[in-house]
């Protein structure tokens, strides 16, 4: 599998748990994003990408929000995000102790 169709898989389940943890239907979200609902399931399936202005309408629907990261910055985000032992210091901190 490409990296491209493992990505919108990963996105399509993200937004699957989202919705099921909200107590939503597919139908109940296109109708919040302003989409049809198999627009709807192909991007939740992972069958068909979307337009970034999709993906954020989507997002808000499930009660998201969409961050658009430079590659550059993946690393960051992701150490930011990462669970912290006890011991760990956090990779940001906004004032100096």
């Amino acid at each position: 599998m490409g990296a491209i169709s493992e990505t919108l898989r990963e996105l399509g389940e993200r937004l699957r748990q989202a919705r099921l943890a909200a107590g939503l239907t597919q139908e109940q979200v296109a109708d919040l994003a302003g989409i049809s609902r198999p627009r709807y399931r192909d991007i939740e399936t992972g069958i068909a990408a979307a337009r970034a202005t999709t993906l954020m309408n989507v997002s808000r629907a499930l009660g998201l929000e969409m961050m658009l990261v430079p590659q550059a910055m993946v690393p960051a985000v992701r150490a930011l995000m990462r669970p912290h032992d006890d011991d760990d210091l956090p990779a940001f901190v906004s004032q100096p102790d």
